[in-house]
């Protein structure tokens, strides 16, 4: 069976080529450095530091509260630690971003020492 594409031109084949690598190359995005996340990574980040805490704290305390039979005591409390903990670690991630971007406004009044 013959290809079609044998009966055409040598040059035009190679300019074909040539646009598709164009094209091929025009969609491409530059690759990030590492650790510079865009806001939108860091904002989705922050979000599942937030659940995750609270996840791990409801499990907790679900688990203390069917162990020991204290209705939702155990549960309320450790998810508020859970919250607490997940605002604690979004923060921690804001002074890193605050960092990379070149100063961290809650490192103002702290002397180093």
């Amino acid at each position: 069976m013959a290809n079609p594409l044998d009966d055409l031109p040598r040059e035009r084949l190679e300019a074909l080529g040539n646009r598709l690598d164009t094209v091929k190359g025009a969609g491409e995005e530059t690759p990030r450095k590492a650790g510079n996340l865009r806001q939108a990574d860091m904002a989705w980040r922050m979000i599942v530091e937030l659940v995750t805490g609270l996840l791990i704290g409801f499990g907790i305390g679900y688990g203390l509260d069917r162990l020991f039979g204290t209705g939702p005591l155990f549960l309320v409390l450790f998810v508020l630690f859970g919250f607490a903990a997940g605002v604690n670690v979004m923060l921690r991630t804001a002074r890193e971003v605050g960092r990379q971007a070149g100063g961290d406004p809650g490192d103002e009044g702290k002397e180093e020492g």
